[in-house]
């Protein structure tokens, strides 16, 4: 039998392959972004080329490193200006003790300091000079230096706020920079009841204490010594004026906290001193009465000043406040264009089989079985890296960028940020051991509290897997602030500044007030974490009406209706606004390329593409004659 095939060659060919629509598959929005390389390919390049190409690559390495440089002075800059905006009421918070023995009190004080000067070390030395000085008992200073852990975390969570632009990228960097924050907190929920219940923190430093023989050193200098000469020549700060205020001396309330000296001579004289009574004299064998007058002997030292420091503001009398209000505009300003430049730079060099390579070394791990190892390497660089910075949130704000875009993984921002953690405790430890004999042990217990808080902060939430709970909170909220970028404003303000406030009128107002408000409200918010897990996990434990919290108006469980509110606010703030005009345009735009998509009919698989074309070809024909038709009459 022959078959004879008739094939149509008037009628154009159709692949089904285009016409199919494939459904995509689920993006994990927490994957890696591949940054391709968009450029010449290097082998397509003629000599010129190739010279060129290098010399730009080296050029941009040199901004890269000019910029970055610019932007760890700028965090200098501003933690000055908040200090000198700040620093003096932060020295007024440590004046009361009856507050500071009350350990929630201590532990709110230390966020709220710590936010003030924006650092940690500046903190840590008022702590110090307060214990060294009597005032303060280590054991008191315990939740005060875990609360200056909290503070120091919020500089990378507002530098990952210049990110907001892209939804993904800002997904990342807020997800990367809260994961510190979460630490943070969560360690400080373990071990603050721990500490007051047994003195853990205390007793363990006293005995490292006890148990060595340590002599005071000096701290090194590392990254100062490159930042210091920039810093110093805007501004130079005295810091013994927010110590003497903590301590009590009236004398540095008078005084500013712009150093304008830098070398200056004490001369200290024994001289007759009229006192009002023998009481006041320094012993007996050294007062004299002569009626009505009591005389005694004093060591009297007299400041002489020698040489005025060089900087900007030397020479300028504006009160404090207006100097640090100028300083915080402008180091905010450098700030925010150095970081948006750096990650310019950082997108145009990361391509292609560069981006591949570094972000192959960055995020894998080690082969079986010591995968588990690459974790702890990357604690140990953490640290190793803020030991050289010195500086916590430098390096921590210098890695936001890149989680941000795509170069290192979550995963592996969470031990870096952990290893920060140790890291600026081992400077402050150094720091403490250039501290005089006098105020050495104290200052190094106190440095020791801070070290092993951390430790034992890495030690419950970093070995096993499933304790790593700060990466899950810190995607869920990225996740949140993804889809409404207001919250995440809402949440600096809510951890940083209402809850702590909140917590510490609590405090103020005595252990009673605290207790009653206090352990109903946690009592509610475990009840909810517990509901929440349970509609997760195992939805048929729970009755029908909690399965969901759809019993509850949509405000009390959803952020869709604030959001609405939120964008009626800034779309009247802004309306007049020619960039918010271009978004509104373009989200009319996509609405309306929406519903017309939406009306197309989709082609399915049982569909027969040629069938379907030929059906539209007649159609044309058709509006076709009918058009001929209706020009004839």
């Amino acid at each position: 039998n022959i078959h004879l095939f008739v094939v149509d060659i008037t009628s154009p060919a159709h692949s089904t392959v285009a016409l199919i629509d494939e459904e995509p598959e689920d993006v994990d929005p927490w994957d890696l972004p591949e940054l391709k390389d968009t450029g010449v390919p290097w082998s397509a390049l003629d000599t010129k080329g190739k010279v060129l190409r290098v010399v730009v690559s080296v050029g941009k390495l040199f901004l890269l490193l000019g910029f970055l440089y610019m932007f760890i002075c700028s965090l200098d800059i501003l933690s000055s200006a908040f200090q000198l905006v700040g620093g003096k009421a932060a020295g007024d918070i440590f004046q009361d003790n009856s507050v500071l023995s009350n350990p929630l009190a201590g532990l709110v004080i230390g966020v709220l300091v710590t936010l003030l000067v924006q650092s940690s070390s500046t903190s840590s030395s008022i702590v110090v000079s307060m214990v060294s000085s009597g005032l303060l008992t280590v054991q008191l200073a315990v939740p005060i230096i875990m609360g200056t852990n909290i503070g120091t975390s919020v500089t990378n969570t507002l530098v990952a706020m210049t990110q907001v632009g892209e939804r993904s990228t800002f997904r990342r960097a807020f997800a990367g920079a809260t994961v510190h924050d979460f630490f943070n907190w969560l360690s400080v929920l373990v071990l603050l009841p721990l500490e007051v219940a047994s003195g853990y923190l205390y007793t363990v430093t006293k005995l490292i204490i006890d148990s060595f023989n340590i002599e005071s050193g000096e701290a090194p200098d590392l990254l100062n010594v490159i930042t210091d000469p920039l810093t110093d020549s805007i501004v130079q700060l005295d810091q013994s004026v927010i110590s003497g205020i903590a301590t009590g001396d009236q004398e540095a309330r008078n005084k500013s906290l712009i150093k304008r000296w830098c070398l200056t001579f004490t001369n200290t004289t024994l001289k007759n001193v009229t006192v009002p009574g023998p009481e006041n004299c320094t012993s007996a064998s050294l007062c004299w009465v002569d009626g009505n007058i009591t005389t005694t002997l004093k060591n009297i030292s007299d400041t002489y000043n020698i040489k005025k420091c060089t900087h900007l503001f030397v020479n300028v009398h504006l009160p404090d406040l207006a100097v640090g209000l100028i300083l915080l505009a402008l180091s905010l300003l450098v700030l925010c264009s150095c970081l948006i430049l750096i990650v310019k730079l950082l997108n145009s060099m990361l391509k292609g089989q560069v981006a591949g390579i570094i972000k192959k070394i960055l995020n894998t791990d080690f082969p079986f079985p010591f995968g588990w190892v690459t974790g702890y390497i990357a604690i140990l660089v953490g640290a190793g890296m803020t030991f050289i910075v010195q500086s916590s949130s430098v390096f921590t704000s210098a890695i936001t960028p890149l989680v941000g875009i795509g170069v290192i993984s979550i995963e592996r921002a969470y031990p870096l940020s952990l290893g920060s953690n140790i890291g600026t405790t081992t400077t402050a430890i150094l720091a403490a051991m250039a501290s005089p004999g006098d105020t050495l042990g104290n200052a190094l217990q106190i440095a020791l509290v801070h070290f092993l808080f951390n430790i034992s902060g890495i030690i419950l939430w970093y070995p096993i897997p499933f304790t790593r709970i700060p990466i899950r909170l810190a995607k869920g909220l990225g996740n949140i602030t993804a889809s409404y970028r207001w919250f995440a404003a809402v949440y600096i303000i809510t951890c940083f500044f209402i809850l702590p406030l909140f917590v510490f009128s609590l405090s103020l107002a005595g252990w009673q007030v605290l207790v009653g408000v206090g352990a109903p409200l946690i009592l509610m918010l475990i009840i909810i974490i517990v509901i929440n897990v349970l509609q997760k996990r195992k939805p048929g434990c729970l009755p029908a009406a909690l399965r969901s919290w759809d019993f509850l108006p949509l405000w009390a469980h959803s952020l869709a209706p604030w959001d609405k509110v939120v964008s009626a606010c800034t779309a009247k703030c802004c309306c007049c606004c020619k960039c918010c005009q271009i978004a509104v345009d373009d989200q009319e735009k996509t609405g309306r390329e929406s519903v017309e998509n939406n009306k197309k009919p989709h082609v399915e698989v049982y569909d027969n593409p040629a069938m379907s074309a030929d059906k539209e070809v007649e159609n044309e024909i058709k509006i076709e004659l009918e058009i001929l038709k209706m020009s004839r009459l």
